[in-house]
């Protein structure tokens, strides 16, 4: 919706103007301020252009410009060479809508509405789901519904892309679905042009780097503009995401990344009165490293102001499907979680939706992060999420059906071959996690791809 309308004569086509049309990130934002900033991104051919960004930020307020717009030069084999351009949108209410215009030779071609992030006072609603990018029906099915919510902001599990996140994948998978240009069950919606998104690095995502078998892999460190308060920023260190292929196509790939490689593929910020913190949960990953366990653990005591605390990662470390059932090495982690009062860890990897009794669970001591992980849990099956609202343990929570195909629909009438861990099954149906917090009270509801809902609970505190 756009408050104030700029008269039609001062647009130019917009097909004639970008690659990708504008859409918002949190950039490296991670705290919350009294200011908030967010960050534009679009995307246009590999020619220069006066480009600029104003912002409307009150109702009542004038345009006023931002700081003049920088861009990345994406050149690497098998695409055509464009730009990347970013625009630190400042001087944002916190949870009050702005608009933002982008002009190009001083002519408006672009204008969208946008959210500043919450503040800890003020409720949010946020929507989280993974393994989408397939450019499919329901893919676009709960894109449409994800709109309808009007969240905050919008959380990917990672698996952002299929099959090898590529740049290629990203200009046909995902732009035109989570950016159309009107809302539309068969075609997506204009969401990520006026909501923020964020996401987690899954396997499809960041798992395959070998740049000479495709030299436009590893678009999640292109096109994503994330905090890099992370603990891995050295390139070629252990446990990073490191390159191989040609000297030629790895010089070009870093060009483009710049600094969000490879530190963007664990990160954490604050949202409302909630802090998350966002992990690579590929098993190049030793979550057995006492340097990465202490930074998890120092993270999440440093959000000890934060009512509520969530963890987000690809891989599940809690699963009852057959598919990827040997995969649950990131429960090796749930002991960390437990000490940092972490509520929910959100997944995909899977694609369906499980949710997890409380739980709290202990490691069997000297095993590597692979595999499953064995030892013993402890269940609250107390909690109901309606009369009992107060868990005891951490809930962990699969959301991958968010488009593609689904896994293991014939367990969900098979309650025998589920894990005693999981409390709700759903396999048949694509869907997607709804989350509304207000104050001390956090309510989730699963929606499927026409909007029904299929699972409902209540977390208070």
């Amino acid at each position: 919706m756009i408050l104030f309308p700029t008269p039609l004569s001062l647009f130019v086509p917009q097909d004639t103007v970008f690659v990708q049309k504008p859409y918002l990130q949190l950039g490296n934002h991670p705290t919350l301020s009294k200011s908030e900033s967010l960050v534009l991104l679009w995307q246009t051919g590999d020619s220069d252009a006066a480009w600029s960004v104003e912002v409307k930020a009150t109702k009542d307020a004038r345009w006023r410009p931002v700081a003049p717009p920088t861009f990345r030069r994406i050149a690497v084999a098998t695409v055509e060479a464009h730009r990347v351009y970013t625009a630190a949108l400042t001087g944002l209410v916190p949870g009050e809508k702005f608009l933002y215009r982008v002009l190009r030779e001083a002519k408006v071609v672009f204008q969208a509405e946008g959210l500043a992030r919450k503040s800890a006072q003020q409720p949010q609603r946020f929507v989280v789901f993974g393994d989408c990018g397939q450019n499919n029906a329901p893919q676009k099915k709960v894109a449409y519904q994800t709109y309808l919510q009007k969240p905050d902001f919008v959380f990917i599990t990672g698996d952002i892309v299929y099959s090898n996140g590529r740049i290629s994948e990203y200009q046909k998978n995902y732009f035109p679905i989570y950016n159309a240009d009107k809302p539309d069950p068969a075609v997506g919606a204009p969401l990520s042009r006026s909501t923020v998104f964020l996401a987690s690095p899954g396997n499809h995502d960041i798992l395959n780097r070998d740049l000479t078998k495709f030299p436009d892999g590893l678009g999640y460190f292109l096109y994503w503009d994330q905090p890099l308060n992370g603990p891995l920023g050295t390139v070629g260190a252990a446990n990073t995401p490191t390159l191989s292929g040609s000297d030629e196509n790895q010089k070009a790939f870093l060009t483009g990344a710049g600094s969000a490689y490879p530190r963007m593929a664990n990160f954490s910020f604050d949202c409302g009165n909630a802090h998350w913190t966002v992990l690579d949960a590929d098993p190049y990953v030793d979550w057995n490293d006492k340097a990465l366990r202490d930074w998890v653990a120092k993270d999440l005591a440093a959000a000890k102001n934060a009512t509520w605390r969530f963890v987000g990662f690809h891989q599940p470390g809690f699963n009852s499907s057959k598919s990827h059932f040997g995969e649950q090495y990131m429960r090796v982690l749930s002991d960390v979680f437990e000490k940092g009062r972490v509520d929910i860890v959100f997944n995909g990897h899977v694609h369906n939706y499980q949710r997890s009794f409380p739980l709290t669970f202990i490691p069997t001591p000297g095993q590597p992060a692979k595999g499953m992980i064995a030892g013993q849990w402890v269940l609250d099956k107390s909690f109901d999420g309606k009369t009992k609202t107060r868990p005891q343990g951490v809930i962990y929570l699969v959301t991958g059906a968010g488009g593609a195909g689904l896994y293991n629909p014939e367990q969900q009438d098979k309650p025998d071959t589920l894990q005693a861990f999981t409390d709700k099954y759903i396999a048949n149906i694509h869907s997607f996690t709804v989350v509304e917090i207000n104050g001390k009270q956090m309510l989730i509801k699963q929606l499927d791809e026409d909007g029904k809902e299929l699972d409902r609970f209540t977390i208070t505190k």
